[in-house]
């Protein structure tokens, strides 16, 4: 960011806290515009945010505060200056609901652990959508107050000429456009008078404190039920399994009818309508990220969108004739280039993230990879065990001196900005094929804040990428571990 809005939401946070920031951090950017801080002081903690569309920034503090006021769990809001484009919300920490389902995961199967926390959320959806849409003033809604006929046709439109176009997808396009009029309509034949989040997906759900709390939803508008609930469960890096959605939906009418009535056969019809509708705006999203701005991430996004696609061609029953679009959906999940997407290239080693733990009494690590070396993390501001007697001898791998630093130190929050940096770079690296990244943890003696800082990180990355670790405790391998 440019030096003017770190200083303006500097200035905006000492106001709040009554005290100067110590720490500026800024998060890994998503597929907005937005931008994210994370600001701490020494009391003190939140989360900035820089966003130059004044009417989205009217419409989420809007939201927010309506959803505070009806109990739903979302970020407090600190401070703002709108006239600044800046706000101050509640950090509710890093942990999304599709990185903990990613953790549990761990490159197997759907972890049926996590599927409380999925019901829980979905139970709150319907609250949301049903009970504290009431009241909302949507005439601050941005883009529209509805998805209604021209948010539908946008959506439309967008995979038309950022996916199709651009993934050489052929299609007669006057055809097209009159498929298009056909299945808006029709999905515009159920009812549109509830809460439409937008983007009710794991990424915009935090589970702080053991609950899903909910941010991004400064798209909501007045809409159908079932497009939220098909933005979860069809969303597409989560692959969830279709035993699983079956479940979940089940789950979400009970929900629903708690509050009211539904025909549950009219609404798994138009359920499996607005999975399409979802799964088309998010290929048009990953077309113009991906083809158009040429961000690769969302282009590996691709084969699990297509995956998805399947699944829902085999599923809906549309009493409409559409067979231009379906011509050209179909000759999207034929794609042998497109499936081709986020497949590693095998010329490509995988990437090894070297992790030294060191004494600053002796050298800093060299790069045995050429590169010139990375991250040298300090951890000499971290209240020192090794001042005390009873630690002396022991080493960050210690379960007194860990306790010692959990309670007597702020090596959490030193840890957590390092995952931020360390993080960013790993996916950059990954995406671009590099094959070593180097981080250093050094302390005075190398025994026993580095060695925590540097067993932390390795567990960190290990349960999050599929990366190779190489650690390696400098200063005590040389002494045998013996101190």
């Amino acid at each position: 960011m440019d030096k003017e809005k770190e200083l303006l939401l500097r200035e905006l946070f000492k106001g709040w806290a009554n005290e100067k920031a110590v720490s500026f951090i800024p998060l890994q950017p998503s597929g907005s515009y937005r931008e994210y801080y994370r600001i701490i002081s020494d009391n003190q903690q939140a989360i900035g945010v820089y966003n130059a569309n004044l009417k989205e920034n009217t419409a989420f503090l809007t939201f927010t505060r309506h959803f505070l006021e009806k109990g739903v769990p979302v970020p407090k809001i600190y401070a703002e200056d709108l006239s600044q484009h800046i706000y101050l919300l509640e950090d509710l920490g890093d942990t999304t609901l599709f990185a903990h389902l990613h953790e549990l995961r761990n490159g197997g199967d759907f972890p049926m652990d996590i599927l409380p926390t999925y019901k829980e959320a979905l139970s709150c959806l319907a609250h949301i959508q049903v009970e504290a849409g009431k009241g909302l003033d949507y005439e601050v809604c941005y883009p529209r107050a509805r998805f209604d006929e021209q948010s539908i046709q946008w959506d439309l439109n967008y995979f038309k000429y950022y996916f199709l176009r651009l993934a050489k997808i052929p299609f007669d396009e006057q055809l097209l456009e009159n498929d298009f009029e056909k299945f808006y309509r029709y999905l515009l034949q159920t009812n549109t008078n509830y809460f439409l989040y937008r983007d009710f997906q794991a990424r915009n759900i935090m589970l702080h404190e053991g609950k899903p709390y909910f941010i991004d939803y400064q798209g909501g508008r007045k809409g159908a039920l079932q497009y939220d609930l098909a933005s979860l469960l069809y969303q597409a890096k989560a692959n969830i399994p279709e035993e699983i959605r079956e479940e979940l939906l089940l789950h979400y009418m009970d929900e629903v009818e708690s509050y009211v009535s539904i025909d549950r056969e009219e609404f798994r019809k138009f359920y499996y309508a607005y999975v399409l509708i979802r799964t088309i705006q998010v290929l048009g999203a990953y077309g113009f990220r991906g083809f158009y701005e040429r961000k690769p991430h969302f282009l590996e996004s691709i084969p699990f969108a297509i995956k998805n696609l399947k699944a829902i061609l085999k599923k809906i029953e549309l009493p409409i004739e559409v067979p231009e679009l379906n011509k050209a959906l179909i000759a999207i999940t034929e794609s042998e280039e497109l499936q081709l997407f986020g497949k590693p290239d095998p010329a490509n080693q995988s990437l090894t993230v070297t992790i030294n733990s060191f004494s600053y009494k002796n050298e800093i690590p060299a790069d045995p990879s050429g590169n010139g070396g990375g991250f040298i993390f300090d951890c000499r501001a971290i209240h020192n065990p090794g001042r005390y007697e009873p630690y002396k001898k022991q080493t960050g791998r210690d379960r007194d001196v860990i306790d010692f630093l959990k309670k007597n130190s702020k090596i959490d929050a030193f840890l957590m900005h390092v995952y931020t940096l360390v993080d960013s770079s790993v996916e950059k690296y990954l995406s671009r094929g590099f094959d070593h990244l180097m981080v250093n943890f050094g302390c005075t003696g190398g025994q026993h804040r580095s060695v925590f800082c540097a067993d932390q990180l390795a567990a960190h990355l290990k349960k999050k990428y599929d990366v190779s670790i190489n650690l390696t405790h400098i200063e005590q391998e040389r002494k045998n571990w013996q101190n």
